[in-house]
Parts: C-alpha cells; sequence; structure tokens
C-alpha cells in the first residue's frame, strides 16, 4: 500500500514546527510509518541549494533563477526521498513542497501560477500532496514571532510586508481552488487550538 504525503505550508511564523510534532505524533499513534523531509532540502546536493538560497549575502537574484533552483532541489528530493519512501507505504511528511512556490515565486516574485505548473509537470509529473496543511497568519503576526529566533532572519523572512502578504494570499487562493486536497488552519490560535484543528483534518482526509 502506498504511503500518503503530507505537506506543512504557510507564510513566515507560522509555526510549522509545531505543526510536524502533531502530525508525526498522530501517525505514530496509528502504527504508521513516517519520514519528514524538508524544501528546499532533504538530500546532501539540495541542501547546499538550501543554503544558498536563504543567506541573506546572496542577495538579489532572478525570480525565474530562484524558481529553478528551487525545483532543481525538488526534483533530488523527490527523486531520492520522497518516491522511494511512498513506495514502501512510509508515510512523508513534507516541510514545504510546490505549493511553496506557487506562494513564494508565483505569488511573491510574481511570476504568476504558469511557470511553476510547468516545472512543477516536469519534476513531478505524477506525485500531488494527498493533505496539505496551510497554517495561516497575518504577516505583521509571523513577523513579530521569528523576531526571537537566533541568527536573524534569513532570505525570505527579511522579504518586503507587500511580498509576504502577495504569499499569503496565493497559498489562501490555492486552498480555495482544490479544497479536497487542501485545510486551511487558523494559526493565531493557540498551540492546543491549532493542534486540536490539524488532528480534525487528519482525521477527515487520512483516516
Amino acid at each position: 500500500m502506498k504511503g500518503k504525503m503530507i505537506c506543512l505550508e504557510g507564510g513566515e511564523g507560522a509555526g510549522k514546527s509545531t505543526a510536524l510534532k502533531v502530525v508525526t505524533g498522530w501517525l505514530e499513534a496509528r502504527g504508521r510509518r513516517s519520514l519528514v523531509t524538508r524544501e528546499p532540502g532533504g538530500t546532501p546536493f539540495a541542501e547546499k541549494i538550501r543554503k544558498l538560497l536563504l543567506d541573506p549575502q546572496t542577495g538579489e537574484i532572478d525570480p525565474v533563477t530562484e524558481l529553478l533552483l528551487m525545483f532543481a532541489a525538488r526534483r533530488e528530493n523527490v527523486v531520492d526521498v520522497i518516491e522511494p519512501a511512498l513506495a514502501e507505504g512510509i508515510d512523508v511528511i513534507c516541510d514545504r513542497f510546490t505549493d511553496a512556490s506557487y506562494a513564494y515565486q508565483g505569488g511573491g516574485r510574481e511570476l504568476g501560477p504558469e511557470p511553476v505548473g510547468v516545472l512543477a509537470g516536469l519534476v513531478h509529473p505524477d506525485l500531488q500532496p494527498d493533505l496539505v496543511l496551510v497554517l495561516d497568519v497575518p504577516v505583521d503576526v509571523g513577523l513579530e514571532r521569528i523576531k526571537t529566533r537566533r541568527g536573524g532572519p534569513d532570505r525570505f523572512e527579511g522579504s518586503r510586508m507587500a511580498f509576504l502578504e502577495r504569499v499569503r494570499q496565493a497559498y489562501l487562493e490555492r486552498a480555495r481552488a482544490h479544497p479536497d486536497r487542501y485545510a486551511v488552519i487558523d494559526a493565531t490560535l493557540t498551540i492546543k487550538e491549532v493542534a486540536a484543528a490539524i488532528r480534525q483534518s487528519l482525521e477527515e482526509r487520512l483516516a
């Protein structure tokens, strides 16, 4: 039996780390094997691309170049990590996937959804998440949360408010367009309430 793919999405400071623990715990309680990966990243090569993309010292790069780098890292993760695990019946929890490209490059960088869709068709034509949990939080709230992070904001966290607002709206548009696979979680709620909403979505979609 093929494993399920669960993706955690959302803007900066949305609380994906907390959500990850909830999803992992829910799967473990049901005796399901799971694997956690992230994007960009997941393999040694993809992690090198991640470091380049997130480093503030990288500075401004062309949006198309940024998109291509994201998908280069994604291809490595899909081929080496995600697809083999799913084929073995292991559930995969991915911290960001292609929806992040629709949001950050398609929305934030204003490339639109078309180039993202073309690359998705090339990089993972037969793979899409079974459930996408979009942790939604207002931009100003998310930025306030990440102020205490060690090392300062990364290249995306340090972006302008207008960019981050476009990212948020792109996520919400994706969720509205595909309600069968997406669940929007109000990440302004308490940790206990967010966890309950995530578990409910998992029960409804995957149990």
